[in-house]
């Protein structure tokens, strides 16, 4: 089920996933709304961005997370929800694994586009492989201090926020109503999150930032300079844009969804075609007094061997015996094709395989 070194918690459906370049194809709605932001800084006011969407995704642990501050203790850094292809090399969780290594070489104004890896639950809005976008924007210290800015930081953090919301106007029209809200970013500071009101809803659109001096002067860039940073997900942008129900449809080939898209038009509304019925298996285990299986962990055994028949796993049961003091869990399984019916003897085989995957790390019930 896992392959390569011992360190290697990536399944084979994950690896399938490389290079795959959704982002790259014109049609497809994750390059529609990359486009769509190349076209908005291009024609703005915030200087030349160099475009970078062929990086690869198998990146060194530091550049994923050293480079960018993440501290040594925090949870990303786990292998439960890291995909790490040996000790020291990780599938990116974040295109900001390139942000210091892009400032290196000298570039002050860069979007990144690619897809990410992390392991996640199953369910119509999480997958094991998305896309980001990050912007970085540097202002060396002659360029704010002409501006007749109070500071670097100053000046980024305001032509951050009038950019993105400019972003935001071109999203999701002119008279999209926007707010702010605090955030915490290891990268940035000070970190916020833009919300857009949008059908009634706020919505979460981006996390961005003034970047960390630490990472500028690592980086090589003079001092006195300042930078913006933001990182956005395409599949989140394009799921509320053109309202698509289920991540898994961005992978599929079915003519049916691929047809209803073209380059360039934002304006398309997904129109759902008729579902194949869900068979939904449960599995219940005791958890092993050695350590808990995590629900990532359950998770990535169902994807490893449903792949995207696993349209979700939801624990539905957890108690602990109250004489032996064991915890058990049960998980539901609901297993559906976006493009076919699937057979009885079919699930019951994926149903068997997880048992039996499970079943070498904890005691079935």
């Amino acid at each position: 089920m896992l392959t390569g070194h011992p360190a290697n918690n990536v399944p084979e459906s994950v690896y399938a996933k490389l290079g795959a370049g959704l982002h790259t194809r014109p049609d497809h709605p994750i390059c529609m709304i990359k486009q769509a932001v190349y076209d908005f800084f291009d024609g703005g006011d915030f200087g030349a961005f160099t475009k970078l969407d062929d990086l690869p995704a198998i990146v060194p642990a530091t550049a994923n997370f050293d480079d960018v501050l993440v501290p040594a203790d925090h949870v990303s850094r786990s292998p439960n929800d890291t995909y790490y292809v040996d000790d020291e090399t990780v599938l990116r969780c974040h295109t900001s694994a390139h942000q210091a290594a892009t400032l290196q070489k000298g570039e002050r104004a860069f979007l990144v586009t690619g897809d990410v890896y992390r392991r996640d639950s199953v369910d119509a809005s999480h997958y094991p492989v998305f896309h980001q976008m990050e912007g970085v924007r540097v202002y060396e210290e002659g360029e704010w201090k002409a501006a007749g800015a109070a500071s670097g930081a100053a000046h980024a953090e305001a032509n951050l926020k009038a950019a993105l919301e400019g972003l935001a106007a071109r999203l999701f029209g002119a008279g999209a109503e926007t707010r702010w809200v605090d955030a915490y970013f290891p990268f940035t500071e000070p970190s916020f999150e833009l919300e857009v009101l949008f059908r009634g809803e706020w919505l979460e659109v981006l996390g961005c930032g003034v970047v960390q001096p630490a990472i500028l002067d690592r980086a090589g860039v003079a001092r006195g300079a300042a930078a913006w940073a933001f990182g956005l997900g395409l599949e989140r942008l394009a799921m509320v844009l053109f309202g698509i129900p289920d991540i898994r449809l961005f992978w599929t080939d079915d003519a049916r969804f691929t047809k209803q898209f073209r380059a360039g038009d934002l304006t398309t509304r997904f129109s759902p075609y008729s579902k194949f019925p869900p068979c939904f298996k449960d599995v219940s285990f005791w958890q092993a007094d050695g350590g808990e299986l995590t629900e990532n962990d359950v998770c990535e055994v169902v994807r490893s061997l449903a792949g995207d028949l696993a349209e979700a796993v939801t624990l539905v049961d957890a108690f602990t015996h109250p004489k032996t003091g064991r915890i058990s869990h049960c998980y539901r399984v609901a297993y559906r094709s976006m493009d076919r019916s699937l057979e009885d003897g079919e699930i019951n085989e994926l149903q068997e395989g997880v048992r039996a995957a499970l079943s070498e790390r904890v005691e079935l019930r």
